[in-house]
């Protein structure tokens, strides 16, 4: 199972005179992943070098490290540690001392493998897709119950009675939805599965 982040966290690392600070967050998207990376980036130091994978999405960069030293084993050591829906930033500040391609890949791809192994772990669940409508006067009630089936609302149109929503929610939580949509609509609205499970 693969498993984010629950919170930012960092890693701090002196090797041969060079200072690395790896930071990692969970993301949730692309634009998040480079909104972090934007965001945490030292415009001072010699490198910021990243990063990040969603799904079946993935990005890094050298940021002018030799190709292939930095940002794919930055990327490696997400994948080993079995993560998904993470930023990698490593910043290097450069102690005037050459590390060698291996050293550099050792350096960054280290630097961001202790990261991840330091920050808290959640388990990462697979969520499917689910369409209904509701009335106008249904529409308060069953958004407000949920989060306690862990379904997050991802889109509402709206149209001349009510508003057509789009939710993903763990495959577990499918039939105790249906429940509450049915007991909400007096039996009148069902979840339509959108194929395309989220990623």
């Amino acid at each position: 199972m693969p498993f984010t982040l629950a919170a930012p966290c960092e890693y701090r690392e002196e090797i041969r005179k060079s200072r690395f600070i790896a930071l990692a967050a969970p993301v949730t998207s692309a634009a998040e992943a480079q909104a972090f990376i934007t965001a945490a980036s030292d415009p001072a130091a010699s490198h910021n070098c990243w990063a990040w994978k969603v799904g079946n999405q993935y990005r890094f960069s050298d940021d002018g490290e030799p190709g292939g030293t930095a940002g794919r084993p930055m990327l490696a050591a997400i994948e080993g540690q079995d993560m998904d829906q993470v930023a990698v930033l490593v910043i290097r500040w450069y102690g005037g001392i050459q590390l060698g391609t291996g050293g550099l890949a050792r350096a960054y791809g280290g630097s961001a493998a202790k990261c991840l192994q330091g920050g808290e772990r959640l388990p990462l669940l697979r969520l499917s897709r689910f369409r209904c409508h509701l009335a106008f006067a249904e529409l308060a009630l069953f958004k407000a119950r949920l989060a306690d089936l862990q379904a997050q609302l991802e889109s509402e149109d709206y149209d001349a009675e009510g508003a057509w929503l789009q939710l993903a929610l763990p495959a577990a939580q499918r039939e105790p939805l249906q429940r509450l949509l049915g007991d909400i609509s007096r039996g009148r609205s069902q979840l339509a599965a959108i194929e395309d499970p989220a990623p």
